[in-house]
């Protein structure tokens, strides 16, 4: 019989030896000095060799336990060099079909439907708060009361909102793998309930004109790099997602037309619009661009970031530069609330149809036959709105100068 200080000893020589244990086990000793445990044994009348591992990896006592299951296998007509081959096998299917390979999987179809971003914090969701309690997990495997679990794990840190998403992710990934055959029940459809309501937010925004006036007069004034106050300039002219606006580049732009078009696949609508997204410059925008040209012209953003120019600038630029000039972007204004202060005061002070406004806005608007959104719907009266937009933002700025803000309608 072996034992561990005999192991130890056993040196290589020129050719390839064996040292045994009992019961067919034994060690075979390479020249290269590796040491394999081997496993003779006898499966419907032929020899055969069962790997074990190596020494020291595999200790002789784990040796010997394994040689003992091979025997308790084989008692029960089961070969023990199969048995673990296909025991292998499930092992790859397993990780071919755990959480982590079929969340990748989905995301990676996925994401060609949504904008970059999107696609970012979705793989940074599922990679920071899913992948670590279910990753490993075969997702025939899984249970509802472990994504619950792990939903909870969210909840605790107060990130209500991420857990309603992590939800939803969660639930398209097990609906993603039923349907490609891997999952025979959708363990996330019982989650309804399991995490608490969300509390409702809305965007800062100023909507009432005296103080809508005042910003507009404050974003003039600020003084910081020209490149950042015209983005923040145009901002409420334009009212586009701030990620839109960021990332404008000067190829999107027809500067003799008056258009910037947003590229579908940069639209959060993606799946509602159809085509790309049309955004008539008024005469000041393009005054805001025009002047901006020979700055950034040669760059392919319009507005890029001071360290790497082939990038934009972030859309928390322009929040740091609204808490700059004095605005608390959680409570006041923030870079995404002008598009609700443009929504309230085209409606409320400028009386303009909301299906205008909705369409210029980008979101979901269907007509009596129930077609959806399209770039070009109400496009003439849409250039028209956004001028006259320009010309009220323009008149609120004057008046604030001069102190006396009219908040009447503007038909």
């Amino acid at each position: 019989m072996l034992k561990d200080t005999k192991i130890k000893a056993l040196e290589a020589k020129e050719k390839d030896y064996k040292v045994s244990d009992t019961g067919g086990l034994f060690l075979l000793i390479k020249t290269t000095g590796a040491k394999y445990w081997r496993q003779k044994y006898r499966f419907m009348g032929k020899e055969k060799l069962l790997a074990i591992g190596t020494y020291p990896s595999v200790t002789l006592k784990q040796a010997r336990k394994a040689q003992e299951e091979a025997k308790d296998l084989l008692k029960a007509g089961i070969d023990p060099s199969l048995y673990r081959k296909q025991q292998k096998a499930r092992r790859e299917l397993e990780a071919d079909n755990s959480f982590s390979a079929i969340a990748r999987e989905w995301h990676a179809r996925q994401s060609n439907t949504w904008a970059p971003i999107t696609a970012r914090r979705n793989l940074d969701l599922i990679e920071k708060d899913l992948l670590p309690q279910l990753g490993k997990r075969p997702i025939s495997e899984l249970q509802t009361f472990e994504l619950v679990g792990c939903l909870n794990r969210i909840i605790d840190r107060g990130a209500i909102e991420t857990a309603h998403k992590a939800r939803q992710i969660v639930n398209q990934v097990c609906r993603y793998a039923k349907q490609t055959g891997r999952l025979e029940h959708n363990p996330a459809s019982d989650l309804a309930g399991a995490i608490p309501p969300k509390k409702v937010t809305h965007m800062a925004a100023i909507t009432e004109p005296k103080a809508f006036g005042q910003l507009l007069v404050d974003i003039d004034s600020y003084k910081g790099s020209h490149i950042l106050r015209t983005a923040l300039a145009l901002a409420p002219l334009l009212f586009q997602r701030p990620g839109e606006l960021c990332g404008m580049e000067w190829s999107e732009l027809d500067l003799e037309q008056g258009l910037w078009t947003i590229p579908r696949e940069k639209k959060k609508e993606r799946n509602q619009v159809e085509g790309d997204h049309i955004v008539p410059l008024s005469e000041q925008a393009l005054a805001l661009l025009i002047d901006l040209q020979p700055i950034t012209g040669r760059s392919q953003m319009v507005f890029p970031n001071q360290r790497d120019h082939s990038r934009a600038i972030r859309t928390e630029s322009l929040n740091k530069a609204l808490r700059t000039l004095g605005y608390d972007t959680r409570t006041q204004q923030c870079a995404h609330g002008f598009r609700a202060s443009a929504r309230t005061m085209l409606d409320e002070q400028l009386n303009l149809r909301i299906e205008w406004i909705e369409h210029q806005l980008a979101h979901k608007v269907r007509d009596t036959l129930g077609n959806a959104y399209n770039r070009t719907k109400h496009l003439p009266e849409r250039v028209q709105m956004m001028q006259r937009w320009a010309d009220y933002l323009d008149n609120l700025k004057r008046q604030f100068l001069a102190g006396n803000v009219v908040t009447a309608n503007f038909v």
